[in-house]
């Protein structure tokens, strides 16, 4: 089996996106043993990419279409194919009722150009969309597959995941397993350094690593007979792994590192309090985008003048003239503070130099985070690079990352 790639989108050939779902998705391919021997970048336009299918069909084997499958005018792709084919489209029902389920959430009319996202080529078999509402598909004719996947990143990631590789995989009449395994902390030249050997003599299972969003991840699959086999070939590959850069995992799955800290405070029946002067709230946001998060998060303050800090908190002013703002003194006593203020089982204080410029002498990057966890209060300093957006992410993942090491202790 030899794929192509079919990437929609005018917004890709201006420059305005960049195409990391097809980077994605070779690499997923190439474990599977799949060829992905052509790469297109089509624009929103039915003719054209008529013409990029036919190009295609000319020298692959396995057509994969990503994005044009939304409600928009421009999402032409399923259209486009359906035509190409001289099929008609259907509707998937259940999709459909998931489109019927929104409307009557939001208390809005369901229009026909949403009604389209349910709607895929007669004849083909239907792929769940986990984080979305576009259905994709999958379909034999004329000797060839034909498969549909959505443009979002976060929608097209899990469908190929839990969808595209199953089905892949039965084709070859072998049985998948994958594990992802996501780190934090570990930067690419580490990575390189304490597992370089193991990516570069990888067989079978194979380990894909993926660096974004100031992680990295890591996938490790393996292709065998049955369910067990393939679990028994990761089994000492994870473990290889762990015992080479285990103090920056968090966990596995599809989770965020803030589930995970969500669950491991549900777990100890502890509740976390924050006091936030870079992050400016940051960090109480991730947790409150994990759902469940209000049984564990009683509340937090953004505490960014001095002031605020005193006021709020009850950070001492003697400590902020002593020690200033950016030190482990003050990060402590926010962290107190705001445990103390709420009662919480774990309170958190961020305090730094976003940037770009320095502050009482502390260069851009340079960040405190205060823990209280009980009785055991602690601060650690941090040097992070980037711009002032990257030094808030990476300080909050870090407050985070410690928060689940001290729970985990």
């Amino acid at each position: 089996m030899n794929a192509e790639l079919i990437a929609v989108g005018t917004e890709m050939l201006l420059g305005q996106i960049v195409n990391t779902n097809a980077a994605y998705l070779a690499r997923t391919l190439a474990h599977l043993g799949i060829g992905s021997r052509y790469q297109q970048v089509v624009g929103d336009n039915q003719e054209r990419l008529d013409g990029a299918i036919s190009v295609a069909e000319q020298r692959s084997d396995t057509i994969i279409l990503m994005g044009g499958l939304g409600p928009t005018p421009d999402d032409l792709t399923k259209q486009t194919l359906a035509a190409h084919l001289g099929r008609e489209l259907v509707t998937d029902a259940a999709h459909h009722e998931k489109l019927v389920e929104m409307a009557r959430r939001k208390q809005q009319p369901l229009t026909p150009n949403n009604l389209v996202q349910a709607m895929l080529p007669a004849g083909a078999t239907p792929l769940t969309n986990h984080n979305g509402l576009a259905v994709g598909a999958f379909m034999a004719a004329n000797n060839h597959h034909y498969i549909l996947l959505p443009g979002p990143p976060r929608e097209f990631k899990m469908m190929v995941d839990k969808e595209l590789v199953p089905l892949l995989a039965g084709q070859q009449h072998e049985t998948l397993a994958s594990e992802t395994m996501h780190f934090f902390g570990l930067g690419e030249s580490a990575l390189v350094t304490e597992i370089g050997d193991i990516i570069a003599e990888q067989g079978n299972p194979t380990v894909a690593p993926y660096i974004g969003n100031y992680e990295v991840e890591l996938r490790l699959t393996a292709r065998a007979v049955d369910a067990d086999q393939a679990q028994a070939l990761i089994k000492p590959m994870r473990s290889n792994i762990l015992r080479r850069i285990g103090q920056y995992y968090y966990g596995s799955g599809d989770e965020s590192l803030a589930a995970h800290v969500v669950a491991a405070l549900a777990a100890a029946h502890a509740t976390i309090t924050a006091a936030e002067s870079l992050t400016a709230g940051a960090f109480q946001a991730a947790l409150g985008d994990v759902p469940g998060a209000s049984k564990v998060l009683n509340g937090g303050f953004v505490t960014y003048a001095p002031g605020a800090k005193e006021q709020l908190v009850n950070v001492p002013g003697s400590v902020i003239d002593q020690h200033g703002v950016v030190s482990a003194a003050t990060a402590k006593a926010m962290a107190t503070g705001a445990q103390h203020a709420l009662g919480a089982d774990v309170g958190v204080g961020l305090t730094g130099v976003a940037g770009p410029e320095q502050l009482e002498g502390h260069p851009a990057g340079t960040v405190w985070i205060g823990l209280a966890v009980g009785t055991q209060v602690s601060a650690t300093e941090f040097h992070f690079q980037g711009s002032r957006n990257d030094v808030r992410g990476r300080a909050v993942k870090t407050a985070l990352l410690m928060v689940l090491q001290a729970l985990q202790k």
